[in-house]
């Protein structure tokens, strides 16, 4: 088996290919593809509190919309 390599990130270790990580995804774009793009500052800290509370490793913050002819941010 091939080793996958090994990213560290602040305080965290991620090592490819020994678990599988829970990425948790909040989209701060109005025109989410989703529909669930979040504005409120308080709202999104909230969820980012959530998703740590329910286990995710990792947090990706979608702050720009990837639509087809959006406005860049």
């Amino acid at each position: 088996m091939s080793q996958l390599g090994i990213t560290r990130c602040g305080n965290a270790e991620f090592r490819w290919g020994e678990r599988t990580y829970v990425m948790g995804i909040i989209n701060l774009s109005p025109d989410s593809f989703s529909g669930d793009g979040v504005t409120d500052l308080e709202k999104v800290v909230a969820q980012a509190h959530r998703f740590v509370n329910q286990g995710a490793d990792i947090l990706d913050i979608g702050g720009e919309s990837t639509r087809p002819d959006s406005s860049p941010v």
